[in-house]
């Protein structure tokens, strides 16, 4: 029995090895050998394959396969050379960026794009473009995929997707750099980005301004203004919010018209939303009036306002509105209100609230928008003690963004959290943060 299971043992041991091996040295020679076969299906099965090997041989093997004749081998070249996931891949998936192929490009663009994201496309090109076209049809400034703060991109690969923004033999290519210079934070881009953002094509102008409101630099909101006059209502629901998160102060009054003469309650919504980030005082009298409107969006965007134009004289009337307020979105935008205007009496809630599947992300985007104030962010830290390892995790991701020296002390505690993903957000969060200290100096 005893010799069964010493050779039992030794079967699963090399059964990886034998893996490995029938990959390289199937019928027709090894995996290399079969992406030169005449047959055009040989060589895209022999490029996936190569994709599970990773070595450096497969990889120059790859390299060599971009510029195969068949738009199939390259798809799945781009596919496993995406797979393997190693930073020499970068440079010949921006060379296949320039494919004559348009699907060739836009799956190079995403593969370039996942390597930093995490979100490489899976196997099989055809299931992964359905699912990004259905993602497009989504609600572009819905999409908050980015990379966190201090990672590095390879400028090969921003170099890469600037050209495909102005690539147009193909709108959605175009689109498909807009968004991936968005999630990657590319701040030389802006430029690029606002004139997309003017693209006769809805989806690329949206999808434009969603990543300028990711990269958040202030300089492109005064150049997003005329938009809020675009005939698509799409755009200008869009623009309504960018021009606030990015602080174009000057569109205040364009959009309190709007919201005060459209017929549409969307585009009103979305109007009262930027209002909202702008936060300007001049805004108050028309947060206070919708803080009790029976439009549960008026209410949420007006509370948030309030919190943000910065008057404690504004207390009062949150404090009587939340203690009133039935519905749950609007009370915590109320909450928050109050807790930017300096009253902790909510702060326990909002923690709280991170370990709830309907308001959970909501309030960890309320305390990272607190949390950037450096003298709210140590009310944080006794929670990092938390006995739910959701809100330990959570917070952990807030401090990702806002963290600073002071948050170091306390998250290297973390790190030796007996939850993994709580002791990997705590890393993450140490890694950002030490990054953003360096670069201060």
């Amino acid at each position: 029995m005893r010799r069964l299971s010493v050779l039992f043992m030794t079967c699963i041991f090399l059964l990886p090895i034998a893996g490995s091996l029938a990959a390289k040295n199937q019928p027709g020679g090894t995996a290399i050998e079969r992406l030169k076969s005449p047959d055009a299906n040989i060589r895209a099965k022999a490029a996936r394959e190569l994709g599970k090997i990773g070595d450096g041989p497969s990889i120059t093997a790859l390299k060599g396969a971009l510029i195969d004749p068949e738009v199939k081998v390259r798809r799945e070249v781009v596919l496993a050379l995406a797979a393997i996931h190693q930073p020499v891949t970068l440079e010949p998936l921006a060379g296949a960026s320039r494919d004559v192929d348009a699907g060739v490009r836009s799956l190079a663009i995403q593969s370039m794009v996942g390597y930093y994201t995490g979100q490489i496309p899976g196997a099989g090109f055809t299931g992964f473009m359905k699912k990004n076209m259905q993602r497009a049809k989504g609600l572009f400034v819905d999409d908050e995929t980015e990379i966190d703060p201090g990672v590095t991109v390879d400028p090969v690969v921003l170099a890469a997707l600037q050209n495909d923004l102005s690539d147009t033999r193909s709108v959605q290519v175009q689109r498909d750099a807009a968004r991936g210079l968005g999630e990657l934070m590319a701040r030389q881009a802006v430029p690029d980005l606002v004139k997309a953002a003017h693209s006769s094509d809805d989806d690329l102008a949206r999808q434009s301004i969603n990543s300028l409101t990711k990269i958040k630099d202030t300089s492109a909101g005064p150049q997003l203004i005329d938009l809020l006059d675009s005939r698509s209502k799409d755009v200008k629901r869009d623009a309504a919010v960018a021009v606030g998160i990015l602080q174009a102060r000057d569109a205040t009054a364009k959009l309190q018209l709007i919201f005060e003469n459209s017929p549409d309650k969307s585009t009103k919504e979305k109007a009262l939303e930027g209002l909202a980030y702008l936060g300007n005082p001049i805004s108050v009298p028309l947060f206070n009036k919708e803080l009790w409107s029976p439009n549960k969006a008026f209410r949420v965007s007006a509370a948030e306002g309030l919190g943000r134009a910065g008057d404690p004289q504004n207390i009062p009337e949150l404090q009587k509105a939340a203690i009133a307020e039935k519905d749950g979105d609007a009370r915590l935008a109320m909450q928050f209100g109050l807790t930017d205007l300096g009253k902790d009496d909510y702060l326990n809630t909002l923690i709280q609230q991170l370990n709830t599947k309907l308001r959970g992300d909501a309030a960890q985007a309320y305390l990272t928008e607190l949390s950037r104030n450096p003298e709210f962010l140590p009310k944080l830290y006794p929670y990092l003690n938390s006995n739910d390892a959701t809100v330990r995790r959570r917070l952990a991701a807030v401090l990702v963004f806002t963290g600073d020296r002071t948050s170091i002390a306390p998250l290297e505690k973390l790190t030796h959290d007996s939850n993994n993903d709580v002791a990997s957000a705590a890393l993450r969060a140490l890694r950002a943060i030490r990054v953003r200290a360096a670069e201060k100096h």
